[in-house]
């Protein structure tokens, strides 16, 4: 089986060329501003939940917001070509206003979020898919909602994880992450006189072994805070137990590596995870209801 919606949900075909090209093209900005490697730094604050790790980032938050902006639009207009964007009204009005209602709460994690340039389409297609760029561009497959049947309440679950990626930068930080390996790999090889295909295993295993550890990070990071945004919304925080438990039911029991060597928590452990912060956010939602 191959991957599909594993939160942040794989992007395929043209949007994740998009993303590849997104970030080749941060890379080599950095290399050719003759930039130096930065320090630390936390993109938001921590909230409820408690969002408080430091990030390497080793680019503006200006450029990739710029090419994210651009890649967005090349994939709303060749969605828009083929018929495919916001074909069904009713369905993206749902998914717009589950967003509007999620995106003043952001400035919980980062204040000049609420601003930022937001926009939502739904892309008819069967793919379990969804995504928010930097800068808060989002985008929803019509499959992952039709297919898994899901409730506004798990849209919501969906759509407060996808928001959390881009208020966290984790893209920004994983071409940070790209950028520091290599740099480091080609610097080791040159000075122990390795060839290139020296270089290439040490690059291989850092995806491996490594780069997926910090994409398991954001994967978590992003459930803790999306939960917390779902129930500042009103939604509730436990449709995240049942979504993920029709995402269990989706996947099967077969084609998916070791926890391990995935980019991307066990279902059950992040099951496990949102029931362990129930007692955290159901305050945040049962106040959000008391308002409204």
């Amino acid at each position: 089986m191959t991957e599909k919606s594993r939160f942040n949900f794989p992007i395929a075909g043209k949007a994740r060329l998009a993303i590849s090209t997104l970030f080749v093209l941060a890379a080599g900005l950095l290399v050719s501003a003759g930039l130096g490697l930065g320090g630390c730094a936390s993109t938001t604050e921590s909230g409820a939940v408690g969002a408080e790790r430091k990030q390497l980032l080793l680019i503006s938050s200006q450029q990739l917001e710029q090419m994210a902006a651009q890649s967005y639009a090349k994939l709303r207009a060749d969605a828009s070509k083929k018929g495919a964007l916001n074909t069904d009204p009713a369905l993206t009005q749902r998914v717009r206003a589950i967003a509007a209602r999620i995106q003043p709460h952001t400035a919980v994690f980062r204040r000049d979020a609420p601003a930022w340039k937001w926009e939502v389409n739904v892309i008819n297609s069967n793919e379990l898919n969804a995504f928010c760029m930097p800068g808060g561009k989002i985008a929803f497959y019509s499959g992952l909602i039709r297919q898994l049947n899901l409730s506004d309440q798990e849209i919501a679950v969906v759509m407060g994880h996808e928001i959390s990626h881009a208020l966290r930068e984790h893209s920004r930080e994983q071409v940070s992450h790209a950028i520091a390996a290599q740099t480091t790999i080609g610097i080791g090889a040159a000075l122990l006189g390795l060839g290139g295909g020296s270089a290439d295993l040490a690059s291989t295993a850092y995806e491996a072994l490594i780069a997926t550890k910090f994409s398991r990070v954001d994967e978590s990071e992003a459930d803790s805070m999306g939960l917390e945004l779902t129930a500042r919304a009103g939604y509730d925080p436990r449709a995240g137990v049942t979504l993920w438990q029709k995402m269990m039911k989706a996947g099967g029991s077969g084609g998916r590596p070791p926890e391990f060597l995935s980019t991307h928590p066990a279902e059950a452990n992040r099951i496990q995870q949102i029931e362990s912060l129930l007692p955290t956010v159901i305050p945040l939602y049962d106040a959000a209801r008391r308002r409204n």
